[in-house]
């Protein structure tokens, strides 16, 4: 784990599916995290996602060979990065939205079929007021599906 700076490890959770909507704007289908585990203010985030076949992707991705498009794996991994950034910040409530920047190092390992409970761990590897770094991986079974580093800022919504 890396090293953020703060020393707060008071875990935070099990956090249900409404304490997640209270910390992101995010609702079906774009609503990727179902449940947090454990929350570790600035430093760290358990989430998971029930992938079930009822989700609307697998309609068109594949027929007959349903498979999680790696793109929405990384927007999981981004989804709990946001969860942990306002729970650390202080942000529920503000109106203020975690937005992504960048995306580097994605790497996808084995496909995500339905009927899994999708792991997401996600860490700060920097962490400030506007912008934040964040290293993330999606496990099924224990086992690597996709791995991210990724960047977000913290921003008002659009007017």
């Amino acid at each position: 784990m890396t090293d953020t700076g703060a020393e707060d490890v008071s875990a935070i959770g099990p956090l249900d599916i409404r304490q997640v909507m209270a910390a992101l704007p995010h609702r079906y289908p774009m609503l990727l995290v179902d449940r947090v585990e454990s929350l570790i203010p600035n430093r760290s985030i358990r989430a998971i996602k029930a992938v079930t076949m009822n989700e609307p992707f697998f309609q068109g991705h594949f027929p007959g060979r349903p498979i999680m498009p790696g793109v929405l794996i990384v927007e999981a991994l981004a989804q709990a990065a946001g969860v942990l950034a306002v729970k650390s910040l202080g942000l529920e409530g503000s109106g203020k939205l975690v937005y992504f920047m960048a995306i580097d190092d994605a790497k996808f390992r084995a496909p995500v079929e339905p009927g899994v409970l999708m792991t997401l761990e996600v860490e700060f590897t920097q962490m400030r007021k506007t912008a934040s770094k964040f290293a993330g991986r999606a496990l099924v079974n224990g086992k690597v599906a996709a791995q991210a580093n990724f960047t977000a800022m913290i921003a008002d919504p659009p007017a």
